[in-house]
């Protein structure tokens, strides 16, 4: 083989890696890669909060009966992927769209309308740039549930101008997980690491991680914890991103092993399954939210059962996204294609009820810098059951590097039942310490 010959295939085993982890967050975030784009629209917020310091949602309206808002609309964005080769996202530009007309229907922000600008950054840093240089031109008070690749164009240049990230579920760049103005409500990736912790709780003795080739950033943190817990994996498993057909890998994974924790994509994930359930075994399964669920088991539903899933998000059934379910019942969205009980869906709602309920709070005219000040005050976020309660003004100095401003580090657990996701507990766990190898 020659030397320009090996160094191409090493190019593109490197995008392989790449793709692999795209797919990974893609696949959670509820990806699809067929829908329109939308370009703006009015978004909303709850009419309740208590005080810069506090912001609760126990007071959200749950009712239309609100008067009009009027004045000024509060100008938020939103950027995601619309229009790519790639994974896109959707349920996120429909959830921040759903969510207007949610909270404007109930008086809006403070009596004000919420207006929201989906940009669609194209899966191309370039455009990504462009949105951020549009929320500055346009006077946006906060970009507020987005999810994409390159938050690395955005969140610098939003920063000049006092203008945060606010509520984005899977941060995975460096500005997202760093910058004073970013403000995350999810936790990537905590949920590995609580997967890990619920396999040793649940008795599991002997165990195996597979990892999809390109996430090999979670295995770090995974190691730490099953460290901390008094045991170690027997077996760590590079899975190969592309392969059609996983028995091998399988009967590798199941090999001496009781359990199995697995970080994989949910395309992945349908193969896996197969093979999964070709083999036999009676391993038990853990895996992470929007990955290892209804559309990966299909097919698999018996072999599955009783499956494991760690997450970010209480399920969509549960009562903390009651007004998520209804709004999305009475749009008629419920059976649109999308997964909106996906980490982009669950978490963009999310998103804006934290949004609405800071804004809230802000004596004056609501801005990008008056935001900013309430959001780094705010040291009680009550979302009533979406996340556990958000301290805002406590960055983690004393965990991951590079993850300071992971304010969550709490997971919450699914389980399959014959191929449906239902919940499994109730609670939420913390497992920041657990991460950095330190069991409590």
């Amino acid at each position: 083989m020659t030397g320009s010959s090996k160094a191409s295939k090493k190019v593109a085993l490197r995008l392989l890696a790449v793709l692999a982890f795209i797919a990974l967050i893609a696949a959670s975030c509820g990806d699809d890669d067929s829908s329109d784009s939308s370009d703006s629209s009015s978004a909303s917020s709850s009419d309740s909060a208590s005080s810069s310091d506090s912001a609760s949602s126990s007071d959200s309206a749950s009712s239309s009966d609100s008067a009009e808002p009027s004045g000024e609309p509060i100008k938020v964005m939103t950027v995601t992927t619309l229009n790519a080769a790639g994974p896109t996202y959707q349920n996120i530009a429909n959830t921040a769209e759903l969510y207007a007309d949610f909270i404007n229907a109930r008086g809006g922000i403070a009596g004000r309308p919420l207006e929201v600008t989906v940009c669609d950054e194209q899966f191309d840093p370039a455009v990504a740039s462009t949105c951020a240089r549009e929320a500055v031109e346009e006077g946006m008070v906060s970009i507020v549930g987005s999810f994409t690749f390159f938050a690395e164009s955005i969140v610098p240049v939003i920063a000049e101008s006092s203008i945060t990230w606010f509520g984005a579920c899977c941060p995975i760049t460096p500005s997202e997980l760093t910058s004073p103005y970013s403000f995350n409500i999810g936790n990537q990736p905590m949920y590995a690491v609580g997967a890990v912790k619920r396999a040793v709780d649940d008795g599991c003795t002997s165990i195996n991680a597979v990892i999809i080739d390109g996430a090999q950033i979670f295995i770090p943190p995974m190691e730490n914890a099953i460290a901390a817990l008094g045991q170690s994996f027997g077996d760590t498993i590079i899975l190969p991103p592309t392969a059609q057909d996983y028995s091998a890998e399988v009967a590798r994974a199941t090999s001496d092993a009781d359990c199995v924790v697995g970080v994989i994509s949910e395309t992945p994930y349908i193969t896996w399954n197969t093979a999964w359930a070709q083999s036999g075994t009676t391993a038990q399964q853990y895996g992470p939210q929007g990955n290892l669920n209804s559309v990966s088991a299909a097919g698999a539903e018996e072999a599955t059962d009783g499956n494991v899933i760690a997450g970010m998000y209480p399920d969509i059934s549960t009562a903390a996204f009651d007004d998520y379910r209804g709004a999305l019942e009475e749009a008629g969205m419920l059976d649109d294609g999308l997964d909106y009980n996906s980490l982009g869906g669950l978490g963009t709602w999310a998103a804006f009820t934290g949004f609405a309920q800071i804004a809230e709070t802000v004596d004056g005219e609501i801005t990008a810098e008056s935001f900013y000040q309430a959001a780094d005050s705010t040291s009680s976020l009550d979302l009533n059951g979406m996340v556990p309660v958000l301290d805002f003004t406590q960055e983690w100095t004393d965990g991951l590097e590079g993850y300071n401003r992971l304010f969550n580090r709490n997971v919450i657990f699914s389980e399959l039942d014959n191929g449906v996701v239902v919940p499994l507990t109730t609670e939420f766990e913390d497992v920041g310490a657990l991460a950095t190898g330190d069991a409590g």
